[in-house]
């Protein structure tokens, strides 16, 4: 069967170029091996947000008395909680299927999708053609390279969404965005919750000073960290998980009731017989793209995760506009003019857009720097959520944001603000003019930029 275009997932890349391509008249052919919607909508972003959202108002109805609020015989119903995540995940899944029914000439096909050359693809017993393939194939998660891994029934983030009874204690082997969003999620729902990380810091990429405060953070929420823990060996006795690691204390051995591996994922360029199609991968199976998002075969284009980089649904969206814009429209959009905004969602959040101080300093820049404490700022004292910082990072020689992270309520939707001006290609002084509505987390923008200064 030949088509306009082929395109591999149903992602949050590959969904909205099949429906736009198909609206421009071609006929395309949406190949998904499994669930509507990728990553993000069955085992990502959807599924666990929901799951977190619960968390919360567990977390403020168990401290209500905070708030002057009496609430009593608090407790969890795990199965409820994952009922209502399915309900959603069914309702962004069923949205799916209904625009691609409203689409004749765009054709769902069900099942794994094998190269057999750069042009063309099988799926069952369906071969198809096109000159425009697309892969959107994502990863999934990566298996610790653990002795006694397989025969103690780790969790993953996709099955760990599932369960429907509480852990006693849930042992979360990595410290980075998937470990501290489950460690806090569980902590909450009211297990034990221990994270071994092998690095000296949570979110190794982030500045210290940041990473700290969200230490303190969870730890307050009472989740246990073992840092710079080299893990050993796992297994399983009388029931209970045993993890032994080494740090610089020497060997330790933890012991709960499950352990989820959150250590990463893996790229699924493995089941695609990708070698057939010509195209190059890196050292970690990744696909190799340019800043077109152009693989090195021609007509081939990689979107989302599976080409390496930010793992962000945002992210894969954006390579659909990227692509859409090149390949329709006659842009000229790339990788190195886009910038990252990202959000860890702990409560607190940590918002994060542009350079980190570490990357700043290593570019050679003259920086100003300027920090604030959520507990001056008057909306979060007014809500007593006052744990974490804002941090903006500056070009001193022409006032341009160069990044800035903000830990705190929302520090997810506070840090596109300062995004917003990075797009705009705005110094920081312009927020100092501005009128921001009183009382709002906003309004602490103001503290932030007087806290600019030069630093050395």
């Amino acid at each position: 069967m030949q088509f306009d275009a082929v395109i591999i997932g149903s992602g949050q890349g590959g969904n909205p170029l099949s429906y736009a391509l198909a609206d421009h008249g071609w006929k395309v052919a949406l190949i998904e091996k499994a669930q509507l919607g990728g990553t993000c909508i069955n085992t990502g972003c959807t599924p666990t947000k929901t799951m977190v959202a619960s968390a919360q108002v567990t977390h403020y109805a168990r401290n209500a008395a905070r708030w002057g609020v009496r609430a009593s015989d608090v407790s969890v119903d795990l199965a409820a909680v994952v009922a209502r995540k399915n309900a959603v995940v069914q309702s962004f899944r069923g949205g799916h299927q209904k625009r691609i029914d409203a689409r004749p000439n765009l054709h769902l096909f069900r099942g794994q999708a094998k190269f057999l050359s750069p042009k063309k693809i099988q799926v069952g017993g369906d071969i198809l053609e096109s000159d425009r393939v697309f892969i959107n194939a994502g990863t999934r998660p990566d298996m610790p390279q653990l002795p006694g891994i397989e025969s103690v029934g780790y969790l993953t983030n996709e099955t760990l969404l599932q369960i429907t009874e509480i852990p006693g204690h849930l042992l979360v082997l990595g410290g980075g965005y998937i470990g501290l969003e489950f460690g806090q999620m569980f902590r909450r729902f009211g297990s034990r919750v221990t994270v071994i990380h092998r690095g000296n810091q949570l979110l190794q990429r982030e500045d210290a000073d940041l990473a700290i405060e969200l230490q303190k953070a969870l730890e307050a929420d009472g989740i246990e960290f073992r840092l710079n823990a080299e893990s050993s060996k796992v297994e399983k006795e009388g029931g209970r998980i045993s993890l032994t690691f080494r740090s610089k204390a020497g060997s330790e051995t933890v012991t709960g009731s499950h352990l989820l591996s959150a250590i990463g994922r893996i790229p699924n360029t493995d089941t695609l017989d990708i070698e057939k199609a010509g195209v190059v991968l890196d050292s970690h199976g990744y696909i190799k793209v340019n800043p077109r998002l152009e693989t090195s075969m021609p007509g081939i284009w990689a979107l989302g995760d599976i080409k390496g980089g930010p793992a962000f649904t945002h992210i894969s969206y954006n390579d659909y506009q990227m692509v859409y814009g090149n390949i329709i429209e006659g842009k000229n959009l790339t990788i190195t003019n886009r910038y990252l905004p990202y959000s860890l969602f702990t409560d607190p959040q940590f918002g994060r857009v542009g350079l980190t101080e570490k990357e700043a300093r290593a570019s050679g820049k003259k920086l100003k720097i300027g920090t604030y404490p959520m507990a001056y700022v008057a909306r979060a004292i007014e809500r007593d959520e006052t744990a974490g910082l804002m941090k903006i990072i500056v070009d001193a020689a022409n006032d341009r944001i160069l990044g800035a992270g903000i830990l705190g309520i929302e520090g997810g939707e506070l840090v596109q603000i300062l995004g917003a001006l990075i797009l705009a290609d705005a110094p920081y002084t312009v927020l100092k003019g501005a009128v921001f509505i009183h009382p709002t987390l906003a309004e602490g923008l103001f503290g932030l930029m007087d806290a600019v200064k030069p630093v050395n």
